[in-house]
């Protein structure tokens, strides 16, 4: 676990300048959609330490941080009445496809829907019991609607 005030220790300061930059560097070139290769190179370490130190200090892995840069910025031009393949493009993914994956992954829905405003959605929710968690049951008038 990183220390909580990096001053403090040496080492986790320039983890946390490590990190940092890559961070930066992410909000940065996030239309270029960098790999984990150049962000490890940007930090100064191999791919597979700076994966695991990203992961602790942000989280999230450095792929599921660019996916939610891409969506964030995807949304605003969704919202700009941009068409799906445009946007698709425009946030560096090779196409609409892809987009769609990236909305059901982080959104469960896919961008004409986003674009839409949920119009024509059903939701669907259910409660379960878990092995650490109370069961609770809902009023009867939520029991109904789902």
């Amino acid at each position: 676990m990183p220390c909580l005030n990096p001053a403090e220790d040496p080492v986790d300061a320039r983890r946390h300048r490590a990190i940092a930059a890559a961070i930066r560097h992410l909000v940065d070139h996030w239309q270029d959609q960098p790999g984990l290769d150049e962000l490890a190179a940007v930090a100064g370490m191999s791919p597979f330490h700076f994966q695991r130190l990203f992961t602790q200090w942000a989280g999230i892995s450095p792929k599921r941080f660019l996916q939610f840069l891409t969506l964030d910025n995807a949304k605003r031009l969704l919202a700009a009445n941009q068409s799906v393949l445009d946007v698709a493009l425009d946030v560096g993914l090779s196409g609409p496809s892809r987009l769609h994956d990236l909305f059901v992954a982080c959104e469960a829905m896919t961008p004409g829907e986003y674009k839409a405003l949920g119009g024509g959605l059903t939701i669907r929710w259910g409660l379960h019991p878990t092995p650490s968690a109370r069961r609770w049951s809902p009023p009867p008038s939520a029991a109904s609607a789902g």
